[in-house]
């Protein structure tokens, strides 16, 4: 299993921002676009790019709820 598989990550519809959104609250506060499957594969990139940046900074990772 790789890291950032321990983190929650979803995509979800906001009609507020007329947008999907993708959110892992563990790691980022989010990003948003208009097609769900790229929203969710560009939220799985950052996770993996953020969890890189930590062990580049040789920083413990927040725990996962």
């Amino acid at each position: 299993m790789k890291t950032a598989d321990r983190y929650h990550k979803w995509v979800e519809w906001s009609e507020e921002d007329q947008a999907y959104l993708g959110k892992c609250p563990d790691l980022i506060t989010g990003i948003h676009g208009d097609d769900p499957s790229r929203v969710f594969a560009e939220l799985c990139d950052v996770v993996d790019g953020v969890i890189r940046h930590y062990a580049d900074e040789g920083r413990p990772l927040p725990p996962p709820r």
